[in-house]
């Protein structure tokens, strides 16, 4: 995650980031070392861990064994990220040895001190996150899977400020250049060298924390356990894994964390350990697939989640309001979901949320007290531990807090104890459950005049869209959302009253950057298309960009993933089959693809004005 930015619109750019980097180090370190896999990584060397027991604690300190994950989140309140501090990536040039604050300043973060943590207590927060790269330390690509001391020594003196301000403190492997793409390789090698840099990374940092108290937290991972065990940045050989097998990993690596951590004995045996659900996505963590890890102690296993929905207000530059019936029921609805894991008796922690600023100076969007207010509503009401993402663009971590007074009065008055000086827990949650209620109830349809909105007997088909660098983005899902749109951007879309020719298209040249860069999604959309028109497919004619007709590299496809609406996409790298009930109009699937347009060609750089024209209907009887 990047500089200056909060949430996953950061996180893009700092992926884009390391990965350059990552590339570039992956080379220079292994140059001298004979290849003995195709992947370019050097083989374990099997190095001996060495002995990593902390100097500064060691005596194990006071633990409340009888504690329950369910009653420790409760007791985490409010909580916020050291966001694109630890873990931020080493650049090609830097190595594994370098002194620790190199690392931790190197996306624009200042070294972190007391004063931080105490100002973190101060602003009402009782929890911090403290993300970590720990490969930065590791020369893992030689084979050589020590951590480098100074750099475990960093990251226990960041623990102990927040241990003396009063925080509880998680500590987890952040992204990490993504060496998870390691568990995907296509060297079966290179696989078992996966487990057991993990085990080696766990072994070491539970050694070092094994007599911390239960203030001290464990995650497995970030967002990485999940399809991201495919990625090919850090091992150009993976990707081998289909989606089940990306689950049975998940669940094999999160079973090894737990026993890798309870091995190492001490206050380990029972220390709160969170467990990333897959991919951090609440929905593919609800799939039946998941499964959390077995446990020798009782009642210690938290589950880890985030959430940033909608991703245009969330995420990104591109959309300042929020707050329609639909998005207040989204929020509502999806949070409950989780119920599905207390009610087993795990404690819930969102890793990360947030809402980026619309300018770069950290002002509010115009809703973002409403979407926060909401949010921590309905943790309150569910058990859930807010873990707010924020890389100083509105926190100032040089003891001033909240430069802007309303979000300093906001989450000042959400700690723990602010809330419980005023209120019993029951009081709290049923003034939650009321006021969540209240609002959906009270929220328009839509901020625009759109007669579509939620409207089941119509179809209205549109242009999904989501600008190369998210600074741009129209109603991206499923659900027709025509309020997620950019401020400026000026959309086609058209009802649909049958058999025909259409033409959507989307105008960027009243938007902030007066333009749309390329694409990192986007697909046509047809709300209702499967239940009002069954069987129909969609068929491109004509793409233009800047009034010029573009040509598409290939064809595409017709699916519907939710069963409701029809979509062909445009751009979506994320498909890399074709599902089954894919169709075409030409009644073949043969050589469609879910990417039908060459992103860099130059056209689509300076992008004025997109509109495509597609035919609607039956398959041809060809």
């Amino acid at each position: 995650m990047k500089i200056k930015k909060i949430v996953l619109a950061a996180a893009l750019l700092a992926v884009v980031f390391s990965i350059a980097s990552c590339s570039k180090a992956q080379k220079n370190e292994v140059k001298d070392v004979v290849e003995k896999r195709s992947n370019g990584l050097a083989p374990s060397q099997h190095v001996k861990i060495p002995q990593t027991d902390s100097s500064i604690v060691t005596q194990p300190q006071e633990f409340d064994t009888a504690l329950t994950a369910l009653q420790v989140t409760k007791l985490m309140g409010n909580g916020i990220n050291l966001s694109n501090t630890m873990e931020a990536y080493r650049t090609a040039e830097m190595g594994t040895r370098q002194d620790p604050s190199a690392y931790e300043t190197l996306w624009g973060q200042p070294v972190t001190t007391q004063v931080t943590m105490n100002s973190y207590k101060d602003a009402g927060f009782d929890s911090v996150r403290i993300p970590v790269a720990w490969t930065n330390a590791i020369n893992y690509e030689n084979g050589d899977y020590t951590i480098y001391t100074p750099y475990l020594d960093r990251v226990e003196e960041i623990v102990n400020y927040a241990l003396n301000a009063g925080l509880y403190v998680v500590i987890n492997d952040h992204w990490d250049g993504g060496w998870w793409g390691m568990f995907g390789s296509a060297t079966p090698e290179t696989r078992e060298d996966a487990y057991e840099l993990y085990t080696d990374m766990w072994t070491q940092i539970a050694n070092r924390f094994k007599n911390y108290g239960d203030h001290v937290m464990f995650a497995g991972g970030n967002e990485e356990i999940g399809s991201r065990l495919n990625d090919v940045n850090a091992c150009p050989d993976s990707g081998r894994l289909t989606e089940d097998e990306c689950y049975e990993q998940a669940k094999k690596i999160n079973q090894t964390f737990v026993d890798v951590v309870r091995k190492t004995g001490g206050n380990n045996q029972n220390r709160f350990l969170l467990i990333p659900g897959y991919g951090t996505d609440i929905g593919a963590t609800l799939d039946s697939r998941f499964v959390m890890p077995t446990d020798t102690a009782k009642d210690k296993l938290i589950l880890e989640v985030h959430y940033y929905s909608p991703w245009g207000f969330c995420s990104g530059n591109s959309v300042n309001k929020w707050g329609t019936k639909k998005e207040y029921k989204d929020m509502n609805e999806w949070l409950s979901k989780l119920t599905a894991f207390t009610d087993k008796g795990y404690g819930i922690v969102i890793g990360e949320w947030g809402v980026i600023s619309t300018k770069k100076d950290g002002t509010k969007k115009d809703d973002m007290i409403a979407y926060c207010t909401n949010f921590l509503d309905n943790c309150d009401m569910y058990n859930l531990v807010p873990m707010l993402w924020d890389t100083s663009l509105f926190f100032m971590r040089d003891g001033s807090g909240f430069a802007d007074a309303e979000l300093k009065e906001f989450f000042k008055g959400r700690s723990y104890a602010a809330q419980n000086e005023t209120a019993n827990e029951a009081s709290i949650i049923a003034a939650a459950k009321k006021n969540t209620l209240a609002r959906q109830e009270a929220a328009p349809e839509t901020f625009i005049d759109n007669s579509f909105v939620g409207a089941a007997d119509k179809s209205v088909a549109w242009i999904m869209y989501n600008s190369q660098d998210y600074g741009v983005t129209y109603s991206v899902g499923d659900i027709y959302n025509p309020d997620e749109c950019t401020e400026g951007l000026v959309p086609t879309d058209v009802e649909i009253t049958g058999e025909g020719d259409y033409t959507v298209a989307l105008d960027f040249t009243d938007t902030p950057q007066g333009k749309a860069r390329s694409f990192a999604f986007s697909a046509i959309g047809i709300s209702n298309g499967e239940i009002l028109f069954p069987g129909y497919c969609i068929e491109i004619t004509e793409i233009r960009v800047n009034d010029q007709v573009v040509r598409p590299a290939s064809k595409g496809f017709t699916n519907a993933d939710d069963r409701i609406c029809t979509r062909m996409n445009i751009y979506n790298e994320w498909v890399k089959d074709i599902p089954v009930e894919a169709r075409s109009y030409d009644g073949s699937t043969d050589r469609k693809r879910a990417i039908i347009i060459n992103r860099d060609l130059p056209i689509f750089q300076e992008m004025k004005t997109l509109s495509i024209t597609f035919h609607y209907g039956l398959p041809s009887a060809n």
